[in-house]
């Protein structure tokens, strides 16, 4: 997993999973903290995620609207569309674009 980018725009690559974790977090969290506006999560290089990765994007969510910022998420991949839906996270975080049921290719 990779992470670049500053404080209004991170590009996120390879796999978020349990092992990057906390080098994630981390990242997700300086980058909250440091700015001002939308925090944009470029996630179109992002191979997977896990549960554990699911969970530092919204513990960053989270951080995000205690201090007056949004999450932004964009460029987020079918197969992770498909799991936002599922568990209708989809309504809950900003994704750039949107989600429809509808423009979700099954696989």
């Amino acid at each position: 997993m990779h992470i670049r980018g500053d404080h209004a725009e991170l590009v996120v690559g390879g796999r978020l999973d349990v092992r990057s974790a906390a080098d994630a977090r981390t990242a997700l969290h300086a980058a909250v903290d440091s700015g001002r506006g939308d925090l944009v999560l470029d996630l179109t290089g992002l191979d997977s995620w896990d549960a554990t990765g699911l969970g530092v994007i919204m513990g960053a969510h989270r951080r995000a609207g205690r201090v007056n910022r949004r999450l932004v998420l964009r460029g987020v991949p079918p197969q992770m569309q498909r799991l936002l839906l599922a568990t209708r996270l989809h309504r809950i975080l900003a994704i750039e674009g949107g989600i429809e049921a509808e423009s979700v290719p099954r696989v």
